[in-house]
């Protein structure tokens, strides 16, 4: 157990901190999940909604330590190649 009460100040900071920053994560998940999850459909303009939802997610969790910007760029890019795919298959 903490001392002083910098450290008790330090373990009350980490725990809020760690909490907030699983849920982050644990919306981020859900979120690829449901966007996953509409790919697998047949409707395009579900998918192009979700593909929104999820770019504007990892956009901001990129400016979180939950996140680096790179890892949000390199997930909306192999996303939006799949929502590419999904597009090209039913315009032909």
């Amino acid at each position: 157990m903490p001392n002083n009460e910098s450290t008790k100040k330090r373990v009350r900071q980490t725990v809020r901190r760690t909490a907030l920053n699983r849920w982050r994560k644990v919306r981020l998940k859900t979120q690829t999940k449901v966007f996953e999850s509409s790919l697998r459909g047949d409707d395009v303009g579900e998918a192009t909604t979700q593909f929104r939802r999820l770019c504007r997610l990892l956009d901001k969790m990129s400016h979180t330590p939950v996140l680096h910007r790179n890892t949000a760029a390199r997930r909306k890019a192999r996303m939006h190649a799949r929502l590419k795919a999904m597009q090209e298959a039913a315009a032909a």
